[in-house]
């Protein structure tokens, strides 16, 4: 029996367990009947059923979508499904399905053999995280939470009621993608000196110094050097300057740690110790979204600063410089209201006993 003969009722069920909307529209693209079904009055119901089992937990992402200062973080919210809905939940669904492929690179980076492609369960739980994380990024890390406020009793309230919502288990996945985050931050995004160091002398290891010079890399110890003549591209405040033909202009099409006439590696790096954790902590209020963009197109520390001059601080400016994230310490406040040992809850997660991949 042909499909297109069977009743519509059954045609809408067999688009809705489609498991990606690439599916769905390539069946809705095989015959003019099928496409009049998917652009009927069920279009939306099959959307939303697909879209939870691409990208669920639908509603999680909703509660980011809905989420104003109007109502308080921790309200759950109600919304009707619609078109704008969904090009906003494509946009942080698609983000959290990259999180699925960064992550085990980063949970196991050491561990190689045990390294592995994650379950599908455990990429639900992930992006569950990731979603948990970015309403709370979205609530409170904002120009509206300076660092004057970030101890104020009634802020601080708001931002434990929201992880009271959940158990202490979605905490603990939390914590676990919270530290991804975390790494990639450190390691990719805003080096310390010593990982460029690090990185410098594993690219050209002394056998290989001769040919360039025996160059050295030099670094600012303040870390709070003025951005370069070169940078003024993109310290102008304008927002075009994440324009893919300004990225990849000659300048710039060096890597980090090739030193050239207009490059110098040492510069790269975002200070020692002290300094390179304020500058992580800054840089962990983005948002996954964010995060992801600085670590696969803002490959130099010029970018990434002008990233943060036209895209984050804009206008507000004040607000996110030395105003480090909050979320851990709201963290360690709710466990310790449970009566529950924090640093036995770090190890914990840690050590894989609790967490997205549970060994």
């Amino acid at each position: 029996m042909p499909l297109e003969t069977l009743p519509n009722e059954i045609l809408t069920h067999i688009f809705t367990t489609l498991p990606t909307l690439d599916a769905v529209l390539a069946l809705a693209a095989t015959s003019t009947h099928f496409y009049r079904l998917y652009h009927g009055s069920q279009r939306l119901a099959i959307l939303a059923a697909v879209l939870d089992k691409e990208f669920g937990p639908l509603d999680a992402i909703l509660q980011i979508c809905t989420h104003n200062a109007s109502q308080p973080a921790h309200q759950h919210r109600q919304v009707a499904f619609s078109d704008a809905l969904v090009e906003q939940i494509l946009s942080i669904g698609r983000t959290a399905k990259h999180w699925e492929e960064v992550y085990p690179f980063k949970r196991w980076k050491t561990n190689y053999a045990a390294r592995r492609l994650l379950a599908d369960a455990e990429r639900y739980t992930l992006r569950r995280a990731i979603y948990r994380l970015w309403l709370f990024t979205r609530a409170f890390h904002n120009p509206n939470h300076s660092r004057n406020t970030r101890n104020n009793p009634a802020i601080l309230t708001d931002r434990a009621a929201l992880l009271h919502n959940w158990s202490t288990p979605d905490l603990a996945e939390m914590l676990d993608t919270h530290n991804i985050l975390r790494d990639v931050v450190a390691n990719n995004i805003c080096p310390s000196n010593g990982k460029m160091r690090q990185k410098f002398s594993k690219r050209y290891p002394d056998s290989s110094l001769q040919q360039h010079n025996s160059h050295q890399p030099m670094f600012n110890i303040y870390g709070n050097h003025p951005p370069p003549p070169s940078a003024s591209w993109c310290a102008t405040g304008e927002a075009a300057w994440m324009n893919s033909s300004i990225i990849t202009s000659a300048k710039y099409t060096h890597t980090r740690l090739q030193p050239s006439r207009w490059h110098e590696p040492g510069m790269e790096g975002w200070g020692d110790d002290i300094n390179h954790y304020y500058v992580v902590e800054d840089m962990l209020k983005l948002d996954p979204q964010q995060l992801l963009f600085l670590r696969d197109r803002c490959t130099l520390k010029v970018q990434v600063e002008g990233f943060i001059k036209t895209r984050v601080e804009g206008g507000e400016g004040g607000w996110f410089a030395n105003n480090g994230e909050t979320f851990c310490e709201t963290l360690w406040a709710v466990l310790k209201q449970r009566g529950v040992e924090v640093d036995a809850f770090k190890g914990a997660v840690e050590d894989g006993e609790m967490g997205v991949a549970v060994v």
